[in-house]
């Protein structure tokens, strides 16, 4: 069930240039007026509670408490009394002033308080503003208003008005001139905020919202309804009025967000012709000139068009007005156009005649490649992974992909690593479009050149050996080992890429080589608690112990798992009499039983 929503900003060209003026310190507000003299004061110091714990009234709420003994006026009483002879609200026990919600900063959101951004009063634009504001853009030989302020259009200005008469109608005027680029590149940034936080699909519909395909991610944010309310309080917080409809064709929640009367507009599907029946014609997205033709012949409401036969009504006012009248009901479907966050460098051949030999392939290989590094270069990006993909004759496709170890775009280097993959494309009956893409890309900035006559200890570029390897063997097979923080000796090393900078080395010593698991060991014959072993057989093979080293002593690591908190290692360097050298421990420390259980391992091997 396809939900599209339709976002209207009304105000957004006034509305963003307010808010890059706004200044850093809000007006001071104005002070408030003195009270009257028969006015009671009002006790804004309350103190301390003095509420009885048993409960009955506040000893010092004269009038309740008179009240309650029957001595004083009843509410009845204090209700006939004049305004001025009413007493306070502190001396009825109760606050004179209101509180603040205490969620202020985050207003719950239960639907029950306002819930959309509704257009701000005249009143308050004057306070802000001061002035009515419109602007103007060149048209022709004359100048005519784009947007004109609430408080502007409250005094009778319209967009499309000719300037010179907005100004002869009112004189206290501010007039600025429109920055369509600069809305249009605010609405652009807003679609890409949709992508990334609400909906995968976005579009501007035009200069003055968006649209949202919200099929499938509402129930993210706790229905429609909520998401609506989060969208409206998420504008205003930037300082814009908005409305917003839901519907299930884009036409249908165009209109309704344009020209309904709610700030949220929640339509089921199917009911879209009933919805937009009482709209005018302009909700339609129609041309300013078909409208004027529509109300030559008295059609002024889109139910009017309704009952008209589609012949007539094509002949009249074109096919473009059947055709919107199509997609708002939902008869035909109006795709949306999604912005793209980032469009993946590409470049493409398509071929007079297919082709299958290898020289071939290689010979368009390499245009694509020429291609390719020319769109990098003038975006500023180096390549991290290719993928050429070849369209045959049969409608198939062969893909083979490349990664480098960093970003290049070095056009030689990359035509010999896809050379080197061209063996695995099966043409069949032949090649007739070729695409080379780049999905992976990264910065890469100009270098600076170090003169012949420097000298240094500068690392070699192993950039290009590591990539031709790659290409040869497995991909993720070039590694590089680095330590990491951890007692544990094979939690202390870790992979790495092999362009990665590995960690400084710990100082005690370790074997070159440390099995991936350590191995248990049997027949072993060794003095407790603090001595190697003097014999032992590991993989069949029986070795004698010339000489040992140790014990170091390691301790689990009781943070990661609980099995781990008395665990015990002693590790041993020893010698066998044919020169092997090992690295085996012990589990436990000979002494408590929850330390291990006394067995041996074999963990590395030295040289």
């Amino acid at each position: 069930m396809t939900r599209v929503a339709s976002l209207y900003l009304p105000q957004l060209p006034i509305e963003r240039l307010r808010r890059a003026e706004r200044p850093a310190r809000l007006p001071e507000p104005a002070p408030a007026p003195i009270a009257p003299r028969f006015a009671s004061p009002i006790d804004d110091n309350p103190g301390a509670c003095s509420v009885p714990k048993a409960g009955g009234w506040r000893p010092g709420a004269r009038w309740a408490r008179d009240g309650a003994l029957g001595s004083g006026p009843t509410q009845a009483d204090i209700d006939a009394m004049p305004a001025h002879q009413r007493p306070t609200m502190r001396e009825m026990g109760r606050r004179s002033e209101s509180a603040e919600h205490p969620f202020k900063a985050l207003p719950a959101d239960d639907g029950g308080g306002r819930t959309a951004s509704v257009p701000v009063p005249a009143l308050t634009w004057a306070k802000l503003w001061g002035q009515p504001t419109i602007l103007i853009a060149r048209t022709g030989q004359r100048d005519v208003v784009t947007a004109a302020c609430p408080l502007a259009l409250k005094l009778g200005l319209r967009p499309g008005m000719a300037a010179a008469h907005a100004r002869a109608l009112v004189t206290d005027l501010e007039v600025r001139d429109a920055q369509p680029d600069a809305d249009q590149a605010w609405l652009d940034r807003l679609a890409l905020h949709a992508i990334a936080h609400w909906t995968p699909t976005a579009s501007v519909a035009c200069a003055d919202g968006l649209w949202l395909d919200l099929t499938g991610t509402t129930h993210l944010f706790g229905g429609e309804a909520r998401f609506c309310r989060r969208l409206l309080r998420f504008l205003e917080r930037l300082g814009f009025t908005a409305s917003v409809a839901i519907a299930g064709t884009p036409g249908a929640a165009h209109a309704l967000a344009r020209y309904g009367n709610e700030a949220i507009t929640l339509l089921p599907n199917g009911a879209e012709t009933q919805a937009i029946a009482d709209l005018p014609l302009s909700a339609l997205r129609l041309d300013p000139g078909v409208l004027e033709t529509a109300a030559r012949f008295g059609l002024e409401r889109i139910a009017d068009l309704y009952p008209m036969p589609r012949g007539p009504l094509a002949r009249r006012l074109g096919l473009p007005t059947v055709r919107r009248l199509d997609q708002a009901r939902g008869m035909i479907a109006e795709p949306i156009v999604p912005v793209i966050p980032f469009e993946t460098p590409h470049v493409e051949r398509r071929l007079l005649e297919p082709i299958g030999t290898a020289e071939a392939i290689n010979q368009v290989i390499g245009d694509l490649v020429d291609d390719l590094v020319t769109l990098l270069i003038e975006q500023g990006l180096g390549l991290r992974t290719a993928q050429l993909a070849c369209q045959i004759v049969d409608g198939t496709e062969q893909r083979i992909a490349i990664g480098t170890a960093k970003a290049t775009r070095d056009a030689k280097h990359l035509k010999r690593m896809l050379a080197m993959r061209v063996e695995r494309i099966d043409p069949g009956l032949g090649i007739e479009t070729m695409t080379l893409s780049a999905p992976r890309v990264e910065q890469l900035r100009a270098q600076t050149l170090e003169a012949g006559l420097i000298t240094g200890d500068r690392a070699p570029d192993i950039a290009l050996l590591v990539d031709q390897l790659a290409g040869r063997i497995d991909p993720d097979t070039p590694f590089r080992l680095s330590s990491h923080e951890s007692d544990v000796p094979e939690r202390a090393v870790r992979r790495v890429g092999p362009l990665a900078t590995p960690k400084g080395w710990p100082g005690w010593k370790r074997p070159v080589r440390m099995l991936r698991r350590p191995e248990l060991l049997s027949n072993v014959v060794a003095l407790l608690p603090d001595h190697p072993p003097r014999r032992f057989v590991w993989r069949g093979s029986s070795y004698r112990v010339v000489v040992g080293d140790g014990p170091e002593r390691i301790h689990g690591e009781w943070w990661r798992s609980p099995q781990e908190m008395w665990a015990v290692r002693d590790y041993f360097r020893v010698e066998a009499e044919g020169g092997e050298r090992f690295w085996l421990f012990r589990r436990g420390d000979g002494v408590d039983e929850q330390t291990g259980n006394l067995s041996w391992f074999m963990h590395g091997v030295f040289g």
